[in-house]
């Protein structure tokens, strides 16, 4: 795969250089939320106009159903972007159409612009091969060499992400190298104990890499929403917190394999639970009651972990040599189902371990409740790419990357 650095030391003053990005931020309306993606492409969107390249920075937002809706625009993360680099950024109305075309033609020598958000476009999520190549090469026509920086897209077979390297010279960007070389730390070579925590709200989201950890991690600490499944599989009562009944099975064949392996997965002692979903645009005051997760009774729904559980999975983390964490612990959203997510962080962070938070809500809950993302080894950009990397999958775009 070849190198920024490698790239820069041939040479791109003046030419025009196609980054894709992932400028996936979340929004209030027009508001950016967390910035951390912006800021995560900007030490190659800022060697490359250094350098005297013209950037053409790209991303996807959301999922608009391949035509333009206002309120997945890219507008705002372009304009975060210019005020992180303390430069105008042009911004580009269309994808691959005439403002695109004028927009790229006016840059200068290590000027920069963003294109509106190309899942605007049918062909960049196509699953016609000719239909996606026929966008890849529209997107081929504004630009000279193509780098790769957006994580969270990798795992995609898109046109911007899979076809477009191949119609250009490419090379990886700063970011996409730094992902790369921490998730080998996950993979091979491993410094033990390595501890891995999985939360979220579903246990299917999750099953792949559970199989794939089964036979690498030392532990598994299981929470969030995908822990009721856990709970029920062990026969216990989980009143109507979050489940999905059709896994039970084939999560119990993983409690079963874990045991036969020699890998500890631990579960929830106890949980907060609550009769209603918290208000999470008021953020008003939640009632809930602290139970054991073997009592929970039939009118709750568990929403986070419990002090105990808490307290528990700290102890997990403190001996660790390699944590690596998905998925928010509770409904982190609220303060008062915070604490969980807050606690594995802390723990995280006293750890002496490599840790890393992977991406997604994780990324965002850690910002979120104020932590320092220095105090981590690592905060990936994409959860999803994180995972089908750890389960061992072929990602898209690396492969497009590959010489």
């Amino acid at each position: 795969m070849k190198t920024i650095d490698e790239l820069l030391a041939e040479g791109v003053s003046g030419k025009r250089v196609f980054v894709r990005a992932d400028l996936n931020v979340p929004l209030d309306g027009t508001t950016i939320t967390d910035d951390g993606r912006i800021r995560a492409v900007l030490p190659t969107v800022k060697a490359l106009a250094g350098a005297g390249a013209r950037v053409v920075v790209a991303s996807h937002l959301g999922r608009p159903k391949g035509a333009p809706a206002p309120a997945f625009s890219l507008a705002p993360a372009a304009a975060r972007l210019g005020e992180l680099l303390g430069a105008e950024v042009a911004f580009a109305t269309d994808t691959v159409g005439e403002s695109a075309r004028a927009t790229v033609a006016g840059l200068d020598d290590g000027g920069v612009a963003v294109l509106e958000n190309l899942r605007f476009n049918p062909g960049e999520t196509s699953k016609d091969d000719a239909e996606r190549g026929a966008f890849a090469d529209e997107l081929a026509s504004l630009a000279d060499v193509y780098v790769g920086d957006g994580f969270g897209a990798v795992h995609r077979g898109h046109a911007s992400v899979y076809d477009l390297p191949a119609r250009l010279p490419h090379a990886a960007g700063y970011l996409i190298a730094a992902e790369v070389s921490v998730l080998k730390k996950l993979t091979e070579d491993v410094k033990r104990p390595y501890v891995v925590v999985l939360g979220g709200a579903k246990v299917s989201d999750k099953l792949a890499v559970i199989d794939s950890l089964l036979a690498k991690a030392d532990r598994l600490l299981i929470g969030g929403g995908m822990a009721y499944t856990f709970l029920k599989a062990q026969g216990h009562e989980v009143g109507i917190s979050l489940l999905q009944e059709d896994q039970i099975p084939a999560v119990k064949e993983y409690m079963e394999r874990a045991e036969k392996n020699g890998v500890e997965l631990v579960l929830p002692v106890d949980v907060l639970a609550s009769g209603e979903f918290p208000d999470l645009k008021t953020k008003a005051p939640a009632e809930y009651i602290t139970v054991d997760a073997d009592r929970i009774p039939a009118d709750k729904e568990g929403l986070d972990i419990g002090p105990k559980t808490r307290e528990l999975y700290a102890s997990k983390i403190a001996d660790a040599a390699t944590v690596f964490w998905n998925g928010p612990l509770g409904v982190f959203e609220h303060p008062d189902y915070a604490g969980g997510t807050r606690a594995i962080a802390q723990a995280l962070v006293d750890s002496k371990a490599f840790t890393v938070v992977g991406g997604g809500d994780s990324a965002a809950a850690v910002r979120t409740l104020g932590f320092d993302e220095n105090a981590f080894g690592h905060i990936s950009t994409g959860g999803g790419a994180s995972l089908e990397y750890l389960e061992g999958k072929t990602l898209p775009g690396l492969a497009a990357l590959e010489d």
